[in-house]
């Protein structure tokens, strides 16, 4: 898969059942580090709440992923909120529902009912983006190769990062993964001009 979707901002849902709120966040993430943080700051917020439910995803394959009840009973709260995620086809996503107890027991069944619908009221308020995979593109070339460069940087949809058109022409970018045999075949008569994508497992 060289692309996936997430979602744009952060965004906030609620569920009430029978005295109990669940307070659900929804947030894009990309690492471990950031979703331990994001974690730590809503449990300084909602310190008094009785439980900080959560699941996340991340990669592009799904590759890393957790979910956790916190206290709750087992599978009644992490897995619907995961449930979720997968639901609404999304990666690099964070939720976090936040239950506050209203004195009557909803049941395991109510719990994933209630963990669930709290998820999907946040997802289903933010929008969606695709993120593509990419891979860091260096090219260098001499001056008489400037517009060439230039039309494959159009023709190849090459995000440019940095120029530096000092001794020689070095040209550093980003490139889609779909995008790199594309620029392969383009480049492949062009001798006096090198390229090196970084990762690159074509």
């Amino acid at each position: 898969m060289s692309e996936y979707n997430t979602i744009q901002k952060r965004t906030e849902g609620l569920y009430k059942e029978k005295g109990s709120k669940f307070l659900a966040f929804a947030y894009p993430v990309a690492s471990e580090e950031q979703i331990k943080s994001i974690q730590e700051e809503l449990r300084k917020t909602y310190y008094d709440a009785r439980h900080h439910c959560y699941a996340w995803v991340l990669g592009m394959d799904n590759q890393q992923l957790r979910a956790n009840d916190d206290g709750e009973p087992a599978h009644s709260a992490g897995d619907p909120i995961l449930g979720q995620i997968r639901s609404f086809e999304l990666t690099n996503v964070l939720v976090v529902v936040i239950r506050y107890f209203g004195g009557t027991k909803l049941g395991v069944g109510g719990l994933i009912n209630a963990y669930k619908e709290a998820t999907s009221a946040a997802l289903s308020k933010a929008k969606k983006i695709e993120i593509f995979e990419t891979r860091e593109l260096e090219m260098r070339f001499p001056y008489d190769m400037m517009s060439t460069a230039e039309r494959l940087i159009v023709d190849c949809n090459i995000d440019v990062i940095d120029r530096d058109f000092q001794l020689a022409c070095k040209i550093t970018g980003s490139i889609k993964k779909d995008h790199i045999e594309d620029f392969k075949a383009k480049t492949g008569d062009l001798y006096t001009m090198e390229f090196k994508i970084t990762g690159d497992d074509q």
